[in-house]
């Protein structure tokens, strides 16, 4: 209301009447759909209005402003559809230094008389004053439909277009100046320019194509060279050749072609495979002096080196030794890379090394020049070339720490991988696993300030500024900003959001006023402050959890790390990895694991390697190996698992007929002398799988267990079904050593040392050879490490499978306390002495 109320003061009526007295109302869109008629001659003045128009210009004429824009008002509220009124306005505010009022009467001027194309390009040159490109915009276009010959306008459009970066707009609107003017050389190279920009390259070429065929005459050389630079870009050579030659015979018969295009035609003949046919077009470069042609003949040597053609580039960047602009650094990077490739190594070490000197920080130098001192056999100094500088002085001042060559990524990596080439794994740990482990923990930080999936609110106005952000005091509006059209779909987004949220606001107020609630504007999360913004921290090793080199990095480390025996960092690094690596994928995932409980089975503590086999478990119950794994991490732990027995339950009642989870719990059971429970569960177990002979040995170990109970009432029944299942256990291991014992031990630990004896004696009897332990693929972490593996090199390596010593220390026991000290004496002298 107070805008529409400033505006009736100043014009006498407000924008509404002005704007349906022109005729760009709704009044006028229903007219439109009426039959078309001949409109008559614009009506005159009325004799008032002419006369107030007089004297206002006689009052502009004389100094008198003020009167003059006063007078000017009353003709705007008679005559509102006047538009001398408004330019007078227009020159009086100009006068009167005021640009902005002056800018706002001439547009309502420039709209009352659409067909002046002048006027609409002198508003546009102020608005450009102004810096309101969408309203410059806005004028030239109302400059071209006004005077669609006027070339200058439609060239300064599409000008504006391009130097704001809006590529596709400034190619449609060139492209409509081409049309009207076809031979126009410099408007097709703009054409194809904009096409290029746009990544449409085969357009662009066609455009220029088009031009130098059909307008000969008019295209120059400045036309084929921008043609053969896109034809080389997309690999055309051969076609560009023929542009060239045809532009030789057309333009310069009597003449050479100018050395841009000759040294572009030998390069194209240089893609081709006719070297001999490219060097007879360089050979004006070695005749002409290389300050001018310095940039022909690094495009030269850059041909030959994407080539393979080492020699000839070396040729040519030789020849820019002594020019101020090319003898750079860059120039002796690319004689080294080419002395490197051919094998003359002296050469490119001493080219690095200098490189080194100008471009310290350069990072490929470093890591190519290591590579190549490695491979020479100066392992120390290609040591020396990654590792960080051991003086003060050299360091830099304290700012410069953070980027320094020494911590980036890529160096670390090198000088690790060094390190571990000759066999130094400590040096290798040394200087990768405090990088692996910062970058996880940044990364962990990261991902939970983590943007969130809607964006806050400030973000949301700034979007919405982009094309809503204009002066208060305008009085037209809505020009379309220039924004390419991704941001133009946030800002429209961003708008349909924040009415959204202003509407979900009304109605909460609305409920809460409802219930009689005092309703409390609740900020959204938006108005929050950022957390610190761990995000902007530069990592150590950036994209570590991206690629397939990185992760391969990861289990490296930790596998050389468990060679080590250092299981807790290992575990630590698994741990983090799955932490932070949620976009690694399920298979990752699941080998990550896998290696988690593998390291896990070596530690005494099974807080980190329980998660790990613990899903292991739940992604595969039915699989004995896997649980196994899962035992031996839980029965190796020496810290307590508080989890471990609230998982067993939930396993027991999900699965109810996987027999590895009944025979864990029947040992947790005997483990804390409850044997009915464990009883309990080697029953269930036997119930499905009767016929395994641990199953029927735990069985019978139960029940001979159970038996020695204080508040048993059948303990001779119990005894005997314990001595039942182990003599099936017996029986399905074909009576082995292990059985005799197994029974010799059961006998007497119930007392009956008779019959310990003479099972005893069995397993005295027979001879079973020692071997090394069996180790299962997963346990073998040395393998996988490349390290080598550990040598059986004494009786002490091998695993105890002969279980006579055993037998003959019980037996001595029972003889001793027989009476039989002789016997019992001699069977240590047999069997226990070393």
């Amino acid at each position: 209301m107070k805008s529409s109320k400033a505006q009736e003061d100043v014009f006498g009526a407000n924008i509404d009447e002005i704007w349906e007295s022109a005729g760009f109302g709704i009044g006028r869109r229903r007219r439109r759909r009426k039959k078309k008629r001949k409109l008559g001659r614009r009506s005159r003045l009325t004799p008032e209005v002419a006369k107030m128009l007089g004297e206002a210009n006689l009052l502009y004429a004389m100094g008198k402003f003020e009167e003059a824009v006063e007078l000017l008002k009353e003709c705007v509220r008679i005559a509102p559809n006047v538009p001398d009124s408004y330019h007078t306005l227009g020159l009086l505010y100009d006068a009167m230094s005021d640009r902005k009022k002056a800018l706002n009467f001439y547009m309502i001027a420039a709209h009352l008389t659409p067909k002046d194309s002048v006027l609409w390009k002198r508003l546009a040159s102020w608005s450009m004053e102004q810096g309101n490109i969408g309203q410059v915009i806005y004028c030239l276009t109302k400059a071209v439909k006004a005077d669609p010959d006027d070339v200058d306008a439609k060239w300064d459009r599409a000008s504006l277009f391009a130097e704001h970066n809006d590529y596709q707009k400034a190619a449609e609107a060139f492209e409509q100046l081409l049309l009207q003017r076809p031979s126009d050389v410099e408007v097709g190279k703009m054409v194809a320019k904009m096409h290029h920009k746009t990544g449409q390259c085969e357009r662009a070429i066609q455009v220029l194509e088009k031009l130098v065929e059909e307008h000969p005459a008019e295209a120059d050389l400045t036309a084929v060279n921008l043609l053969a630079e896109l034809l080389m870009e997309s690999g055309q050579f051969a076609t560009a050749i023929a542009h060239i030659d045809h532009a030789s015979t057309l333009y310069c018969p009597d003449q050479h072609l100018p050395i841009d295009l000759s040294t572009k035609a030998g390069i194209c003949h240089a893609y081709l495979g006719n070297l001999e046919d490219a060097e007879s077009f360089f050979e004006e470069l070695s005749e002409e002096r290389i300050e001018g042609f310095a940039d022909l003949i690094m495009d030269v040597g850059d041909a030959y080196l994407a080539l393979g053609e080492h020699k000839y580039a070396l040729h040519y960047y030789g020849m820019l030794h002594g020019d101020k602009t090319f003898d750079n650094a860059g120039v002796c990077l690319k004689m080294a890379e080419c002395h490197a490739a051919l094998k003359e190594t002296r050469a490119a070490i001493d080219l690095y090394y200098r490189v080194l000197q100008d471009l310290p920080h350069h990072i490929e130098t470093r890591l190519t020049l290591a590579t190549i001192l490695d491979e020479n056999g100066q392992f120390d100094e290609a040591i020396s070339v990654l590792a960080p500088p051991e003086s003060s002085e050299s360091v830099g001042p304290p700012g410069d720490v953070e980027d320094s060559w020494w911590k980036d990524g890529e160096v670390r990596k090198k000088l690790a991988q060094l390190y571990l080439s000759h066999e130094l794994y400590p040096q290798y740990l040394d200087t990768l696993v405090p990088a692996i482990q910062e970058t996880l923990y940044l990364e962990s930080q990261n991902h939970k300030v983590r943007n969130p999936k809607r964006l806050r609110k400030s973000v949301l106005l700034e979007r919405v500024r982009w094309i809503e952000d204009r002066p208060a005091d305008e009085v037209f509006h809505g020009f379309r900003p220039v924004l390419s059209s991704s941001n133009m779909v946030k800002a429209a987004r961003a708008k349909k959001r924040l009415q959204q949220l202003l509407e979900d606001k009304k109605d909460r107020k609305a409920a809460a006023l409802a219930a009689g609630q005092t309703y409390e504007s609740e900020e959204e999360e938006d108005d929050e402050p950022i957390p610190n913004e761990v995000h902007h921290v530069k990592q150590p090793l950036p994209n570590l959890l991206k690629d397939e080199e990185h992760y391969q990095l990861i289990l490296q480390c930790c596998r050389t790390l468990t060679s080590s025996k250092r299981y807790w960092e290992a575990l630590e690094i698994v741990h983090h990895t799955l932490q932070a690596g949620s976009g690694l994928g399920q298979e990752k995932r699941d080998e990550l694991r896998n290696l988690g409980a593998r390291i896990a089975y070596q530690t005494r503590d099974a807080n980190y390697g329980f998660d790990c086999v613990k899903y292991m478990v739940a992604q595969r119950p039915y699989s004995t190996s896997v649980w196994n794994r899962y035992y031996q991490v839980i029965s190796r732990s020496e810290a307590r698992v508080p989890k471990h027995n609230k998982f067993m339950l939930h396993m027991r009642s999900k699965y109810p007929d996987v027999v590895p989870t009944m025979i864990i719990s029947g040992h947790q059971f005997s483990m804390i002398s409850q044997q009915q429970g464990a009883l309990r569960e080697y029953l269930q177990a036997y119930k499905l799988q009767p016929e395994d002979p641990f199953i029927n040995l735990c069985v019978g170990t139960a029940f001979i267990n159970l038996s020695l109970g204080f508040r048993l009432s059948n303990r001779n029944q119990c005894v005997m079904q314990g001595f039942a299942f182990l003599y099936k256990y017996q029986r399905l291991v074909n009576f082995n050593q292990e059985s005799n014992f197994n029974l010799a031990r059961a006998y007497h630990h119930v007392g009956l040392v008779q019959l310990a004896s003479t099972y005893y004696e069995k397993v005295l009897s027979t001879y079973v050879k020692d071997r090394p332990p069996v180790k299962l693929p997963h346990e073998a972490v040395e393998i996988e490490t490349g390290i080598p593996p550990k040598k059986v090199t004494s009786d002490h390596d091998l695993g105890h499978c002969n279980l006579q010593r055993e037998a003959a220390y019980n037996l001595h026991l029972i003889y001793k306390r027989s009476g039989s000290s002789n016997l019992a004496r001699q069977l240590l002298k047999d069997y226990c002495s070393f």
